[in-house]
């Protein structure tokens, strides 16, 4: 059953997309690797309330591999969509760094214990109060969740990042 088919259904959005913890969504996009390329896309996001709060290129010699976070990322998708994109949307966690001199020491330390595997990482163009924020990929999001949060992290949601944006 798709959403909509029933107009009695109380199935929440985080629970149709199979989570209902903090988790943000990265949608990756393949364009060709041409000048102007990036610019064309980051066009279509203009006049609409979708804001990128992180951005991550990969380029190799015949395509780039663009990835992006976005507020509002049902829009957002409306928006990649609609311009024909290749595109494939996943789940990643945010969380504000520790107040510490070595915090990313402190984050892959408590995934190496967990043996959660880190895949990508990069910062968020947002500021969760004082505190730098970033989103990371990793093999396991329900371990990586479940230990962060028993270590104090403090993860985000996509309404946070809509709300820090």
């Amino acid at each position: 059953m798709s959403l909509g088919e029933d107009a009695g259904s109380n199935v929440s959005v985080p629970t149709a997309r199979g989570r209902d913890y903090p988790t943000i969504r990265q949608f990756t996009v393949f364009l060709e690797n041409r000048v102007g390329q990036l610019l064309e896309v980051l066009r279509r996001f203009r006049g609409s309330d979708v804001r990128i709060v992180a951005l991550n290129i990969l380029d190799s010699t015949e395509c780039s591999i663009v990835r992006f976070v976005l507020t509002l990322p049902e829009q957002g998708r409306e928006v990649l969509e609609r311009a024909g994109l290749a595109m494939i949307e996943s789940d990643l966690i945010a969380l504000e760094l520790p107040d510490d001199p070595q915090p990313l020491l402190q984050v892959c330390s408590a995934l190496l214990q967990a043996e959660v595997n880190l895949v990508q990482t990069y910062p968020l163009m947002i500021r969760a109060s004082d505190r730098i924020a970033v989103a990371l990929m990793v093999d396991n999001i329900d371990q990586a969740q479940e230990t962060l949060t028993t270590r104090g992290f403090k993860l985000l949601s996509e309404q946070q990042l809509l709300d820090l944006s």
